[in-house]
C-alpha cells in the first residue's frame, strides 16, 4: 500500500493508524497547495480532486476520504480496538465522533485560510471554540469513547492540534489539552510526524498526560 499525505493535514490521522497497525506501507508527502508531488509532477494525475489522503493498493486501485480509508485499514488489519466490530454500538460511537470531527470541527478551521478581517476571524474562532467545548464535554474517558484509542481519536488529535498552528488557546479545555499531550506521546504519532516533516501539527510535550 502507498499513502499520499500533506504534512500535518487531516491525512496525518490515517498515517497514524497505519503506524498503529504496523503493516508496511510506502509514504509520499505531497504539496496539496501547489498540487505537486515530490518529483515535481502534477498530483492531480494521482488524485483528480487534488486532496489528501489517498491510499493506493498494489494493483493501482485508490481510496479517498479520511473516514473511509480509516475504516478500510482498521478492518483489513482486524483491529477492533481502533475500529470496533461492524454492527456494534461501539463502532457507531466511533463513527459518530469521526463524523463530528469531519463536519463540525475540521470544516470550521477552513475560513482561517482565507483573507478575512478581524471581526470575521473572531466569529470563526468562536465557532471553533464552541465545537471544542462539545468535545471537552463529551469525552468519555482518556479518549473520545472511553479508555481505548480509536480511529476517531487519531482524527481528533490532528484537527484539534491545529489550534496551536492558528494560535487558539486551550486554557478552558483541560481534558482536550491533556488528550493532545497523551496522544502526542504515542510512538505512532511521533513516527508519523517525523516522517511527514514540518507542517500544521508539531510535537507537543513528550511526557504523556496522567
Amino acid at each position: 500500500m502507498k499513502l499520499y499525505v500533506h504534512p500535518g493535514a487531516s491525512s496525518l490521522s490515517v498515517h497514524i493508524l497505519l503506524r498503529e497497525i504496523g503493516e508496511p506501507f510506502d509514504l509520499e508527502v505531497v504539496n496539496v497547495t501547489a498540487k505537486q508531488r515530490a518529483d515535481g509532477s502534477d498530483y492531480r494525475d494521482v488524485a483528480p480532486r487534488g486532496m489528501v489522503p489517498v491510499l493506493e493498493h498494489s494493483g493501482g486501485e485508490r481510496l479517498t476520504e479520511n473516514m473511509v480509508i480509516a475504516q478500510f485499514v482498521c478492518d483489513r488489519a482486524d483491529r477492533r480496538d481502533l475500529m470496533p466490530a461492524p454492527g456494534s454500538m461501539a463502532r457507531y460511537r466511533v463513527m459518530e465522533w469521526q463524523s463530528f470531527v469531519a463536519a463540525e470541527l475540521h470544516k470550521s478551521f477552513i475560513p482561517l485560510n482565507w483573507a478575512i478581517d478581524g471581526p470575521m476571524r473572531e466569529l470563526v474562532t468562536a465557532r471553533i471554540r464552541s465545537r471544542l467545548a462539545f468535545v471537552e464535554q463529551g469525552m468519555a474517558g482518556l479518549f473520545l469513547t472511553g479508555d481505548t484509542f480509536t480511529a476517531a481519536d487519531a482524527y481528533l488529535f490532528v484537527i484539534a492540534s491545529w489550534t496551536r498552528f492558528y494560535g487558539i488557546a486551550l486554557d478552558t479545555h483541560p481534558k482536550l489539552a491533556a488528550f493532545l499531550r497523551r496522544v502526542g506521546a504515542r510512538a505512532s504519532v511521533s513516527a508519523a510526524l517525523h516522517a511527514e516533516g514540518r507542517g500544521m501539527v508539531t510535537p507537543d510535550d513528550p511526557a504523556p498526560a496522567p
